[in-house]
């Protein structure tokens, strides 16, 4: 069988490697690619793929990896550090740019590259797992039924623990304190600048605001000007993420930093086949127009990191048949609020 016109960076991760197998069982043959010689080959030869290895800052070998391919999927974050390089060698190579990111500064960052990627032919989606398609998809479908809405409010919770990786760049963010958007522009807030609770399903649960993808890339989607974002979260976590409103300095120093780092690189990669197997994610959105009338849905979908793979691979299906829109573009904006249904074990649901 002929390599696919699909790369996979960081294919050797966590999450890039269910990525990988997904990718294999749709009976493609991607280059895999990332930094680690005996991880990429090990992976390689499991699968009877080719690999190439490389920095995203080798530049000449990174657009070696991309000529001629279509659709790059970039798995290995934290992607504030190599977005950049990626989406310029992708407007260079004329590859399309996908990426499974959750990090607000990566989807303004590609938002900014829309004329470019547009000129270039290729779409520019960042966060097509996880973050932010479940979410997205949910703030599409509610303002479809409050058209006029001017605030929107995304809450989410999961059973399950996170990956290495995930908790790297959150640690990364410790000291830069929280985010909303305010009137059409992204404002920073302190950490835990709201709490409230929210149901899921038949539970309230308490959630605090976070700085998650939606605030940037729900704006794209819906044009609601005010949206905050929430995750689930008990009264020790929402006293610790007030503290750092003071410590931010202090949580932001390299000492520190590379303590936490260290103290996580220590740890198992994530949740186990079983807790993904038996986890699951809850969403919840609210949308109200300046009547004060509102609107909202909830979602029930597959663990975070079993969906991440799942619709990560289902996007890059639809590139690579060409089904894409060019320029920069949320999972909605480019395949509508019904995406995610495509997505076994999603239920979606009015909430009266």
């Amino acid at each position: 069988m002929e390599q696919s016109p699909l790369v996979i960076y960081g294919a050797y991760g966590y999450t890039g490697e269910p990525i990988t197998q997904n990718a294999v069982k749709k009976g493609w043959k991607p280059l895999l690619a990332g930094r680690n010689e005996a991880k990429l080959k090990t992976l390689a030869n499991r699968f009877g793929l080719e690999y190439a290895v490389f920095d995203v800052n080798e530049k000449e070998k990174l657009l070696a990896a991309l000529q001629g391919k279509k659709v790059l999927l970039h798995c290995a974050g934290p992607f504030a550090h190599t977005f950049k390089q990626m989406i310029n060698a992708c407007l260079q190579t004329g590859t399309h740019y996908l990426d499974i990111t959750g990090e607000i500064g990566v989807f303004e960052g590609a938002a900014a590259k829309n004329v470019a990627a547009k000129k270039a032919g290729i779409m520019l989606m960042p966060g097509t797992g996880f973050d932010v398609v479940p979410s997205d998809c949910l703030a599409a479908y509610l303002k479809k039924q409050l058209p006029d809405a001017t605030s929107l409010k995304l809450a989410f919770t999961t059973l399950g623990r996170m990956s290495r990786g995930t908790s790297l760049t959150m640690i990364e963010n410790l000291g830069a304190g929280g985010a909303v958007r305010k009137d059409g522009k992204i404002t920073s807030v302190k950490n835990a600048h709201n709490v409230q609770e929210f149901p899921f399903g038949e539970k309230k649960l308490l959630c605090a605001t976070i700085p998650w993808g939606d605030v940037s890339t729900a704006y794209y989607s819906t044009q609601i000007p005010n949206i905050e974002t929430y995750m689930t979260a008990s009264p020790s976590m929402i006293r610790s993420m007030k503290m750092g409103n003071y410590m931010g300095w202090l949580l932001s120093t390299s000492l520190v930093q590379n303590y936490l780092k260290a103290q996580v690189n220590k740890r198992k990669p994530g949740p186990d086949e079983t807790e993904r197997k038996n986890g699951y994610s809850m969403f919840y959105g609210e949308v109200e127009n300046e009547k004060g009338e509102k609107k909202s849905a909830g979602m029930k979908t597959l663990e975070g990191y079993t969906l991440t793979a799942a619709t990560a691979i289902n996007i890059a299906e639809k590139v690579l048949n060409e089904n894409f829109k060019t320029g920069y573009m949320t999972p909605s904006l480019a395949y509508g609020a019904d995406l995610i249904l495509e997505t076994e074990g999603t239920k979606r649901y009015d909430i009266l």
